[in-house]
């Protein structure tokens, strides 16, 4: 499960996978290297409301109230603020950014995903609104518009590549 969230101004990209005998949570605050724990489920219990688990040899007990993007997390003997967005959600910012590039010089990717088709080449001078590329995320095609009036500069990927949130895929220049 990939998500991002944000924690007093400082944004991080998670990822979490499961197998067998434990969680592998992996974080990366913005500007930083990803880093990897495991987290054993034999260290992990449930209860009505709330998680508890042993990380590090420290007892983590963490309660989660929220909704939408916002959530309040007990733990340690203090709240904190957190707001989540998960790949649809982060699809639909991406979106509506037009891709994420608005009045940038390139597009981004806003979420891991598939080029699927690519519209234009070096030299074609698009409309507003007109597409750029379709991208699979989310087991979705997802047809990335430009927002203004754009010459394409460079194409940084082709059809069938997998790419990472924030990988650059256009670049642009005033047509």
């Amino acid at each position: 499960m990939y998500f991002e969230a944000e924690l007093r101004g400082k944004k991080y990209k998670v990822d979490v996978s499961e197998n067998r005998h434990s969680w592998r949570v992996s974080l990366q605050a913005d500007g930083e290297d990803w880093v990897h724990h495991e987290v054993s489920k034999n260290d992990y219990k449930k209860a009505e409301e709330y998680i508890s688990f042993l990380f590090h040899g420290k007892s983590y007990l963490i309660d989660v109230v929220g909704s939408s993007t916002e959530y309040t997390v007990f733990t340690r003997n203090s709240f904190r603020s957190i707001k989540i967005f998960n790949d649809e959600m982060l699809l639909h910012e991406s979106l509506k950014k037009g891709g994420g590039f608005g009045g940038d010089a390139e597009l981004k990717s806003g979420m891991p995903g598939k080029i699927i088709e690519i519209f234009v080449k070096v030299g074609d001078v698009v409309k507003a609104n007109k597409p750029l590329l379709i991208m699979e995320a989310m087991k979705m095609e997802n047809e990335m518009r430009a927002a203004r009036d754009v010459k394409i500069k460079e194409i940084m990927v082709k059809q069938g590549d997998s790419v990472e949130s924030g990988a650059l895929l256009i670049k642009f220049e005033e047509p």
